[in-house]
Parts: C-alpha cells; structure tokens; sequence
C-alpha cells in the first residue's frame, strides 16, 4: 500500500474537510446563543432531509464513476459525461416536482407556513448532486488542490455571510427568521458553480445509453445502499418531529442536533479518509495485493479514529463550548455519537469487498438490516427517552450493519485484517475512555481534570507512535 500517497491526499483532502468543518463549527456556537433550541431543531430537521435527497439524487453515481472510470476499455471522459448527465436530469426533475408539489409536501413536513424553506432546500440539494459528480471528477483526476479550494470556496462565505447576518445586521433574521440560514447556504453553493466551468463542459460528450445501462447496474443497488446509509445517519432527526410532536419536540431536537456537532468531529477524519483511499483501492483493485491494501487501510482507520474519540473525551470539559450552555443537558449523546461513526468508517472499509467484487447488493442488505434495527430503537425509544433514543439507535444500526458485512466479508471475499493489533488498540482505548468516566465522577478542580485526562491519554498516542515507526 502506498501509505505516502495516502497520507498526501488525506492532509489535502483533510484541509478541505478538517479546515472547512472548524469554519463551519464557528457557526455552532453563533447559532446556539443566537437562536432558540426550537428553532435550532428546525435546522437539523432540515438539513436532514437534505441529506437523504443528496443520496436519492446522486443514486451511487460517485462511486459508480470511480468504477467505470478504471474498467478496461472504457472512456473516462464519456464516463464522467454520462454520470453528469443523468444526474443533472434526475435534479432538475425533482426541483421542478417539489415546485409544482409544494403545498402538499411542506404540509406533509410540518413547514405549511414555510413553504419558501423547502423550495431552498430542493434548490440546494439539487446543485450540491451536480456538483457531487464534479468532485468526485476531481478526486478520480487526483486533483486534490482544485477539490480543497472549491470545497473552502463554499464554506468561508458560508461561514462570513452568517457571521454578518447575526452579528452585523440582525434585522435580516428578525426579518426572515431561521430561513435566512438557508438563503444564505443557497447563495454560496451557486457560487461554487462558476469554479466548475471546466468540468460542466465535459457534458459535451454527452449521454451514452448503453454506457448508462451497465453504470446504473452497478449503481442501482448502490443507490438503495446509500439510502439506507443515509437513513442510518439522518432518519432519527427526520422521524423526531412526529415521534415527539409540538414544540416540545422541535426543542430536544435542537439540543440533539447541537450536541451532535460535537461527536460529529470524528466525522472529520473519517470524510478525509474515505476521500483519500477510495481513489487508491479502486485505481489498485487490479492489484494482487488489494486484500492486503484493505487490510491496512482497516488497521490505520481504527487507530487514528479511537485516538479522535479519545481526544474528544478527555477534553470535552472544553470541546463543550463549542455550544450554548442552554444545551449541555444532551452532552450524554456525544461518547454514543462518536462510536456510531467509529462502527461507520469500520462498515465503510468493510464495504470494499461487494463493491471490488461488483455484489453491491450485499452492501442494500446489509445496510437495510442496520436501517431498520435503528428505525425500530427510535420508533419505541424517542416517545419514552427523547434524544437518547437516536443516540443508542444509531450505534445499534452501524453495529449491525457493520457484523453482517465482516462476517459475510470473510466467506465472500477474505481479507487478511491484523485483528490482534486492532483489538490491541481497542482494548486501551476503552480503558482510557473509562478512567475519563471515573475522573469526571470525582468533580475535581477543571484544571485538574484536563491534567488527568491528558495524562490518561498519553499510552495510547505512544502505541500509534511505535505503530508508525514499525511501518
């Protein structure tokens, strides 16, 4: 495996995604003291729907054109044409649908007195699926630089614009509410549209109909695993507004969705990742050493994700912050949060074997058993324990997704992981994690706390130490 270049194009990538996501991170806590919770549940409500229609939208075609793009006898320029263009079609027709649709459809989602926020948030989605294509386009190029400074592109108007609004001229939100969130998230992303105008002319090629038959064979099932995939990461905040009506419901919601963002820092590292090793596998799926190279990919993601979530732990007592005080009561759902992504990025690098090996079905069954098991924890968990609900559902719903795919992984398709180490690792980091639980009982002086917990930690950054100079 060529751990340089993977590790060259996890940084580039990492700055995209790390940078970006910190930039946006600025907007949590703006958001928290500036806006009620209940109003703050309605921008995770959204935004998660947004979510699931990016996946519907893009109906697998990243990965599809990663596929194709390295197939025998396959153009790359009529690939990349084809993927665009049935994508393209496939956005317009549903903004055009949500357009003619909209009384019924913002009734059915509780906004009939907001019909101008779906309208946005179809728009968005809409342009995000497009632009989707054009960077995975991009990371197929190996263009990292142009990927990073089109994705900053976005997230730092994004980031100023907010800033603005709620700092600078607070009677533009008195104004349209928490909708001018979504104006201003719709500003930016046509923006990002005219750095692409050099891979909007690819569409020259055009459609290839029989091309597009093969790739939305492939994708098809792909389509239903992102779904699922999708669901497993949104359909608690999707579903929370009619499990827990009223504004009781919108308010826990809220708190949910901020102390969300703090586990969501795992998601960083696990976003770099994916972005730098997808190009890898698949540009090497020829390889004979590919099982070996999926292996150390396996081994690398565990490490570097455990130490995240250690990282996280140990100084919550500050990552805290990073929202309104108003919310804190939620921080219980950050450990759960942040293991519900470690068993994601585990799934995802188990997710190779069906894809390498053209059974992306397997990848819809899997993930549809996962689907449901965390459906089912938020339809009888949410009405008895609101939000914690969605936390233990998420971690159930990748846990079981994430069984199925090793253990018919290893029949269908072996891959020789190092188990010993990655228990190893396991293993101390889930001591740590409980002498942080044990410290944070003894309600010690703050400073003290930090010293212990940094000092609890430190074993484990010695192990990913003496890993990388074996290596």
């Amino acid at each position: 495996m060529n751990l340089k270049a993977l590790a060259k194009d996890t940084v580039i990538y990492g700055m995209s995604s790390i940078v970006g996501r910190f930039l946006n991170y600025l907007l949590v806590p703006l958001y928290t003291s500036m806006i009620p919770q209940s109003e703050y549940g309605i921008v995770t409500n959204l935004y998660a729907y947004t979510a699931f229609f990016l996946a519907v939208l893009t109906f697998g075609m990243e990965t599809t054109l990663f596929r194709f793009s390295n197939k025998d006898g396959e153009n790359p320029d009529r690939v990349f044409s084809t993927s665009l263009g049935m994508v393209g079609i496939v956005a317009a027709v549903f903004v055009g649908l949500v357009v003619l649709l909209i009384n019924p459809v913002s009734s059915a989602m509780g906004y009939s007195a907001h019909p101008q926020y779906i309208v946005c948030m179809a728009v968005i989605v809409a342009m995000d699926a497009v632009q989707a294509i054009m960077f995975s386009r991009l990371r197929q190029q190996g263009r990292a630089l142009k990927f990073m400074s089109l994705k900053l592109g976005f997230i730092i108007p994004n980031v100023l614009l907010n800033l603005a609004v709620f700092l600078l001229f607070p009677e533009f939100y008195r104004k349209f509410g928490v909708g001018i969130i979504f104006y201003v998230n719709l500003i930016c992303t046509f923006c990002v549209n005219f750095g692409f105008i050099r891979e909007i002319g690819g569409i020259r090629h055009g459609i290839d109909g029989k091309l597009a038959r093969r790739m939305l064979s492939y994708s098809l099932p792909l389509l239903v695993l992102g779904l699922i995939g999708i669901l497993n990461q949104v359909a608690d905040k999707m579903l929370f507004p009619y499990l827990m009506p009223g504004e009781r419901g919108m308010h826990e919601l809220g708190v949910y969705g901020a102390c969300v963002k703090i586990a969501m820092l795992l998601s960083l590292l696990t976003q770099a990742f994916r972005y730098a090793y997808e190009p890898i596998v698949f540009n090497g799926s020829r390889d004979a050493k590919s099982p070996e190279t999926l292996a150390d990919g396996m081994k690398y993601f565990v490490i570097f994700a455990l130490l995240a979530f250690l990282a996280v732990m140990c100084y919550l007592p500050v990552v805290r912050y990073f929202i309104d005080s108003r919310y804190w009561d939620g921080l219980a759902v950050v450990p759960i949060v942040m293991m519900a992504e470690i068993f994601m990025g585990v799934y995802f690098n188990l997710s190779f074997w069906y894809k390498l090996s053209d059974q992306t079905w397997w990848g819809g069954i899997m993930s549809l058993a996962g689907a449901l098991v965390m459906i089912a924890v938020n339809v009888f968990g949410v009405p008895r324990f609101s939000y914690l609900a969605c936390a233990w559902g998420g971690l159930f719903g990748y846990g079981t997704a994430m069984l199925l795919s090793w253990f018919i992984g290893q029949k269908k398709f072996p891959i020789p992981y190092d188990m010993g180490k990655i228990a190893l690792f396991s293993i101390v980091a889930m001591v740590i994690y409980a002498g942080v639980v044990m410290t944070g009982r003894l309600n010690l002086p703050y400073f003290a706390t930090l010293g212990i917990n940094t000092a609890l930690i430190v074993p484990y950054c010695a192990l990913v130490v003496r890993e990388i100079r074996r290596r």
